[in-house]
């Protein structure tokens, strides 16, 4: 009876795998295959059926009632905010005028650029398509050889999948918070510490951002090696020097809103899905400031009046955060001392001012013609990553439901090596999948199976998680379905081909497996700054 449980998990996978190659939706895929392996179960006495009855629950529970959830959609508004507001072009330029006479300066813009928006928007197709647009045509006319241009701009593009606020990390997050608090119920330890966004936020910022400095280290190295294959911007091509007001500009509001963001999270002030909602408003107020000074190139006159609006706006966000550490503001306190007063109405009119600047930013928006692509960006995306979610929670309950837990566990143990050669091969695992699906299908399909088996051991789940997550980001470079060489594709000139697409993502794909191998080899990379912070 055990090998034909066997036979019907591994006839599971196969039906959903075969459907995705054949070029049927992930979500009809994975629910799909799980009805019809689930009703030729049932027909052998494998499978109850009336376990069916148990999917809307299952759904509610896993997708409508979580409320870590909820960052999902806020964090992708940001993305789209960010991304519709042309931040990236103002960060490019102003950096690629710092960076003239470097070695691969412009190369090393855009993987700083890359870096950047990664940390204010987390959107790898808007970011990839924003750095190919911007700067391909100018790294190809500067005589940068084309698969290094394309290869640069694709990496620096797939950093938002491992930079928080990462999509990524908040699925993995979800995910696994669950699967580790029931592997140590089944060891019998009843009162884990838990696993939260927030620890793999943390987790993630030293990997991250330290895979952007190796990419800038290779560049560099090959601006010093080949310098004809990258040669520096000369002094009368980069125009005159980025003047410290334009620097400020350009840098200053990503950069205020990653502390906001990121900084109300590792602080420990805010929840993910609280800094999600502050990451989106913060958005839409530099989105606004951005847009309201008015642009020639497409037809949008100077608001002063709403950019005043929204410039106090922004004023009124930094007060509150100073008067509330300044002052206790409950209003129902029994006695409210004059100093205390004084901070509640300076919050009163803060409040107000942020108030009236979100009305302002959504007007701004409306009149740029960009708040209906926001909002259907946000909503595309958004129902995207729960379809899946859900055909993926019908998936792992039938799989499940066939005993398919016990046949990953008794695998893991025939594999050499222990806990660690389990994770290895789980590492491979992900890594092969990542040149066939998209990593919100990896997360939904292998997490739920292979993580209570991994989190078993004495591994720490942030570091799992950083793993995986790095791991996932490798998936978008990936040929032949890495969606970072899609969307780089679509936009990159005729005379860049697919082939120099692809031999150029090739040096940045062995530079995150060097990554993956140095967190594997010290877990520390991914631990020490969540144990510092909140252990």
């Amino acid at each position: 009876m055990d090998s034909l449980a066997a036979l019907f998990c591994a006839l599971l996978f196969a039906v959903a795998f075969g459907a995705v190659l054949t070029g049927i939706p992930v979500a009809f895929a994975l629910s799909g295959a799980a009805l019809i392996v689930s009703l030729g179960a049932s027909l052998v006495g494998l499978f109850d059926i009336s376990f069916l009855s148990a999917i809307p629950s299952r759904i509610y529970g896993t997708a409508m009632y979580n409320e870590v959830l909820t960052a999902v959609p806020l964090f992708i508004m940001m993305g789209v905010i960010m991304e519709r507001s042309r931040v990236a072009e103002d960060l490019l330029v102003s950096l690629a005028r710092v960076s003239r006479g470097l070695p691969a300066g412009l190369g090393l813009s855009v993987t700083l650029v890359g870096a950047l928006l990664a940390a204010s928007t987390g959107i790898v197709g808007a970011t990839v398509v924003a750095m190919g647009l911007l700067s391909l045509p100018t790294m190809l006319a500067m005589g940068y050889r084309p698969s290094l241009a394309a290869g640069s701009i694709c990496a620096a593009g797939t950093l938002g999948q491992i930079i928080p606020p990462s999509i990524v990390l908040v699925f993995l997050g979800d995910q696994l918070s669950g699967a580790y608090m029931e592997a140590q119920r089944e060891i019998g330890n009843f009162a884990p510490d838990p696993v939260s966004v927030g620890d793999l936020f943390a987790g993630a910022l030293i990997p991250g951002f330290g895979l952007a400095f190796l990419y800038m280290v290779y560049q560099f190295i090959i601006g010093i090696l080949r310098p004809q294959d990258c040669p520096a911007m000369p002094t009368e091509e980069g125009g005159a020097g980025a003047s410290r007001a334009e620097i400020l500009e350009a840098l200053v509001p990503p950069l205020a809103l990653i502390v906001a963001v990121l900084g109300s999270i590792l602080a420990g002030i805010a929840t993910p899905t609280e800094a999600a909602g502050v990451g989106a408003a913060g958005a839409l107020l530099l989105a606004a400031r951005r847009l309201s000074r008015g642009d020639g190139e497409r037809g949008l006159p100077p608001m002063p009046g709403l950019r005043r609006i929204v410039t106090a706006a922004i004023l009124g966000a930094f007060l509150l955060p100073v008067c509330r550490a300044s002052a206790d503001l409950r209003m129902a306190l029994d006695v409210i001392t004059a100093w205390n007063g004084a901070f509640i109405a300076i919050a009163l009119a803060a409040s107000l001012m942020l108030a009236l600047g979100m009305v302002a930013s959504l007007l701004v928006l409306a009149r740029a013609g960009e708040l209906s692509a926001v909002l259907a960006g946000t909503m595309r995306v958004s129902t995207l990553a729960f379809v899946i979610l859900i055909g993926a929670t019908f998936l792992s309950l039938v799989f499940r439901s066939l005993g398919g837990d016990a046949i990953v566990a008794h695998v893991m143990e025939q594999i050499p090596g222990g806990t660690h050669g389990a994770l290895i091969a789980v590492s491979v695992l992900v890594f092969v999948l990542g040149f066939f699906l998209d990593f919100i299908e990896i997360v939904f399909i292998v997490m739920p199976i292979v993580a209570p088996v991994i989190l078993q051991s004495d591994i720490d789940p942030v570091w799992f998680a950083i793993l995986i997550a790095i791991n996932l980001q490798t998936s978008f470079l990936t040929p032949p379905f890495g969606f970072a060489l899609f969307y780089l594709r679509g936009v990159a000139p005729r005379e860049v081909r697919t082939a120099d697409i692809y031999r150029g993502v090739i040096p940045f794909i062995a530079i995150q497996i060097l990554a993956l191998v140095l967190i594997f080899a010290f877990p520390a990379l991914a631990t020490w700054l969540p144990d510092l912070l909140f252990r």
